[in-house]
């Protein structure tokens, strides 16, 4: 049970940092994003009468879901490198020395349209070599508002990239956004909490954006030093980048690991990610800052280690039906640790799934919880095919949901 401090009127910030602290809010926090649906309603003109003419922030204190946004408060810069991105063969950017959020594949560099389809190549000149990644933006994606292009080639694909990664890692330097960040703070206001979003941990850089999974498997057996050297680099710069946050006082850092057990499989789990995570949290645990994983995919395979991790939440913790692990086992399993925030497959949210099935899922959900710690969201984000009047249904029964 968590310590209950009930005289005061609470905002959304101060529930999620509260329930992070083990302390009990006047109300559970509910928080999460619903910037694609929102923009696919403003797309085809079909937002609903009760929120037309609202701003993203509007809609959400309207809707009783607090705004959550991911956010990177430092960039990297690639030092001895010319970035150049190519759009359907012509070339719509060049630039040397480039600052980079999400270096080199976790998001799309924002320089690539998204508002018509067709394949962009990323490259990075080096005086070493050069090496590429490519994303593809489908015509159906357009109407799908907020939808990021589909990476669909890695950045290593022989051996000598590995050579070119050690030159771009080696000479990339951490440069601070703090005031960006908090702007972006002010903008969201209290009734959101950005997350400050970071680096996949070396593992899942690898995996998902270096190399691509066969490749990666395949390293794992053809090319293991190299890949052990690319891990170890990722690893020392991890550490100088939380070394860093140290200068903040940000109350929570997260990896955006996007955890999926099929992938991730627990042998490769045990070997790489747990003693990743424990030196991470470690770090961050002294700086006084809480830590977390976006863990979307299907935690199956993973649920009975997560607890070893030293992580403090599991963020869009997706349950099922998504994925194959149910809440009650996740529930079951993290008593100790970590946090969720998630627990809403948005499944649920879609007209096809029956009212009675939904209402059923989310008075299980409460009822389970009781009075304990959640921060409760919708895995992995409100989608425009969701109704939005079962999200204000969560909201609505979370404000009734009592914590004595």
């Amino acid at each position: 049970m968590i310590t209950s401090d009930q005289e005061k009127k609470w905002t959304m910030r101060e529930r999620v940092l509260a329930v992070m602290d083990g302390k009990l809010p006047d109300h559970l926090p509910f928080i999460d994003r619903i910037e694609i649906w929102y923009k696919g309603m403003q797309a085809r003109g079909t937002m609903p009468e009760a929120y037309a003419g609202m701003s993203l922030n509007a809609v959400h204190k309207a809707v009783g879901i607090g705004r959550e946004k991911f956010s990177i408060p430092y960039a990297l810069k690639l030092r001895g490198v010319e970035m150049r991105i190519l759009f359907e063969g012509d070339m719509i950017y060049r630039t040397k020395d480039p600052d980079v959020r999400y270096f080199p594949a976790q998001y799309a560099p924002e320089e690539i349209p998204r508002d018509r389809p067709g394949t962009s190549i990323v490259e990075y000149q080096t005086p070493v070599g050069s090496v590429s990644v490519s994303y593809v933006f489908a015509e159906s994606m357009i109407s799908l508002c907020g939808m990021e292009p589909y990476l669909t080639t890695h950045l290593i694909k022989e051996s000598d990239d590995y050579h070119i990664i050690e030159y771009i890692l080696e000479h990339a330097e951490y440069v601070p956004l703090y005031e960006e960040f908090a702007a972006e703070e002010k903008a969201v206001g209290s009734h959101g909490f950005v997350v400050p979003c970071i680096h996949r941990i070396p593992f899942q850089q690898a995996l998902l954006e270096y190399l691509g999974e066969m490749s990666l498997f395949q390293a794992l057996y053809d090319s293991r030093d190299a890949l052990d050297r690319l891990i170890h680099l990722l690893d020392r710069q991890m550490v100088e980048i939380l070394n860093r946050l140290g200068e903040t006082s940000l109350p929570y850092i997260e990896f955006g690991d996007n955890l999926d057990g099929m992938m991730t499989n627990p042998d490769l789990f045990r070997q790489y990610c747990i003693p990743q995570y424990q030196k991470y949290t470690g770090i961050l645990h002294a700086q006084g800052k809480k830590a977390g994983s976006h863990t979307d995919g299907n935690l199956k395979p993973l649920v009975d280690l997560m607890s070893e991790t030293g992580l403090d939440v599991c963020e869009s913790f997706t349950p099922q039906p998504l994925t194959e692990l149910s809440f009650e086992d996740a529930w079951a399993a993290w008593r100790n640790g970590p946090l969720i925030w998630g627990g809403i497959p948005s499944d649920l949210l879609e007209e096809r799934t029956e009212q009675k099935v939904f209402e059923e899922f989310v008075d299980n959900l409460l009822n389970t919880v009781g009075c304990n710690p959640i921060i409760i969201g919708v895995g992995d984000m409100v989608l425009d095919n969701n109704l939005i009047e079962r999200v204000k249904y969560i909201a609505d029964r979370i404000e009734a949901h009592p914590l004595k």
